[in-house]
């Protein structure tokens, strides 16, 4: 069912399409007693109220209009039911609006606008046809297999353009003429500007996103840059996990007269399979309580969050030291060294991912086991977004967090975001005591390791600042991106 509710935005009254198994309640004037002004049909952030449709909830793809043979592609990919926010965006995309829709990663969002764009796009084929914009070049590549995943049986084809590439091979690729570019902004904007040929003049479709990341991370200025070069005659899709006010300003910017579907009830709720607790520790023995529980965990698929990127590499080699299959991923490896980190760690060649929060949104890591909090997040929603790496797609998880004495404060921050106090994980002083003499010695090896890492670093960097760095390197967007992405 489609539940209709009023608020006011910037003195505009809309009507925002929520899911609901309830009927919908007849709108009612704001509290005040004032009338309700009409929304102007002209403004761009106006968002037209829709009928309750009081059918009963569609239950399969062809139910919500997506043609036989995508629906075979989602068979195929295993897509048994199209999830809450397919259910509702997926219709109204298909009516030719423009979408603003909020819900959670992990709830199915690339299919919600990847299907009807993929169906337009049989209707009438053309190069250029979609552009996606996402905040990280790992999300930007998992959105790019979806795509290819879901158009196979029509031979979609997709370009992939991210910073920390060579621009020529991804020059070449563009002057194939793609149906689909998926691209962070700043390495966009480097082909917009310097690539021959180039435009999206004739662009059909453009999707935003994680668009409140994509602002966090301070794309907004080469957002605007790029929507000035798009032609108006489009539809937007933009896709955020939260509205906030940079996300308004987007909205009205660059979409027009916009639906809005959402399935966020609160943005700091978890899943109910999920076990959440915490272990109150001295910061001295954060190494040993980290190894105490790995082993508890052996076997089982781990994210280890940190807060630096010195940190999760220093992690990484301590565990490796120990004899546990950790790999590290952060924003100062090579894209290459990224993708085959994220590979390993699904096809579980290794157990333990040990990772900043460049992995805490937007990637599809089916079956982790636990998400372990090495160390806290400053805000308590990305908190969320670490967490929910787990317990995805109804399976159960656990999320264990590292509490020493400087972070109680932080930590209660988080509880009262969740509105509830988390248990104390259990552990045994005794079996930690037993661990110091090994893990001692394994942090000796990582200062050393990590010393010789740093060295090394320092001498490949002399060495690039030595050279001019033209249109066949990464770019100076390109570069950009790579320090805007969180570790």
């Amino acid at each position: 069912m489609l539940d209709t509710k009023k608020r006011k935005s910037d003195g505009v009254y809309y009507e925002k399409i929520e899911g609901s198994k309830k009927k919908a309640k007849h709108v009612t004037a704001p509290a005040n007693d004032e009338p309700s002004p009409k929304p102007s049909s002209s403004s761009a952030q106006t968002e037209r109220a829709v009928e309750e449709n009081n059918a009963a909830a569609p239950r399969s793809f062809q139910d919500l209009g997506i043609i036989d043979s995508l629906c075979d592609a989602c068979k195929a990919l295993g897509y048994k039911a199209p999830t809450p926010i397919q259910n509702q965006a997926i219709p109204l995309a298909l009516q030719g609006r423009d979408l603003i829709a909020l819900a959670e990663t992990g709830s199915g969002k690339t299919a919600a606008f990847a299907l009807p764009v993929l169906q337009a796009l049989m209707d009438k084929p053309q190069p250029f046809f979609g552009l996606v914009m996402a905040p990280t070049r790992e999300l930007a590549y998992q959105i790019s297999q979806a795509f290819d995943a879901l158009g196979a049986l029509i031979s979609v084809r997709t370009a992939v353009v991210v910073g920390g590439f060579d621009m020529v091979p991804q020059s070449i690729a563009l002057g194939k003429k793609p149906h689909i570019i998926v691209a962070t902004p700043g390495r966009l904007l480097d082909h917009l500007e310097n690539t021959k040929g180039f435009s999206l003049r004739s662009l059909k479709y453009l999707i935003m996103d994680e668009a409140d990341r994509l602002l966090d991370l301070d794309f907004g200025a080469i957002i605007d840059k790029i929507l000035k070069v798009l032609p108006r005659e489009r539809r937007t899709y933009l896709f955020s996990a939260t509205m906030t006010s940079k996300v308004e300003s987007l909205q009205r910017a660059s979409l027009s007269n916009p639906l809005r579907v959402s399935i966020s009830t609160n943005k700091y709720q978890t899943v109910c399979t999920l076990l959440q607790s915490y272990v109150f520790i001295p910061h001295k023995m954060k190494d040993h309580y980290l190894v105490y529980i790995m082993n508890d965990f052996a076997s089982k698929s781990v994210i280890v969050f940190t807060r630096t990127v010195n940190e999760t590499q220093r992690l990484a080699i301590l565990l490796r030291a120990l004899g546990f299959g950790a790999i590290p991923l952060h924003g100062q490896l090579s894209q290459s060294a990224r993708l085959g980190a994220l590979g390993k760690f699904r096809a579980r060649s290794r157990d333990i991912l040990v990772a900043t929060d460049v992995a805490a949104r937007g990637l599809d890591i089916p079956s982790v086991d636990l998400v372990l909090n090495f160390d806290l997040p400053e805000k308590s929603e990305m908190y969320i977004h670490r967490v929910g790496r787990t317990a995805r797609a109804g399976q159960s998880g656990h999320a264990i967090s590292m509490v020493t004495q400087y972070d109680v404060e932080i930590w209660q921050r988080i509880e009262a975001a969740l509105g509830k106090k988390l248990g104390e994980y259990e552990t045994h002083k005794e079996e930690i005591m037993v661990l110091g003499e090994r893990v001692e010695e394994a942090q000796k090896m990582a200062v050393k390791e990590m010393k010789d890492l740093h060295e090394q670093r320092g001498t490949k960097g002399a060495t690039l600042r030595g050279r001019r760095v033209g249109r066949g390197d990464v770019g100076k967007r390109g570069r950009d991106e790579m320090d805007r992405e969180e570790g």
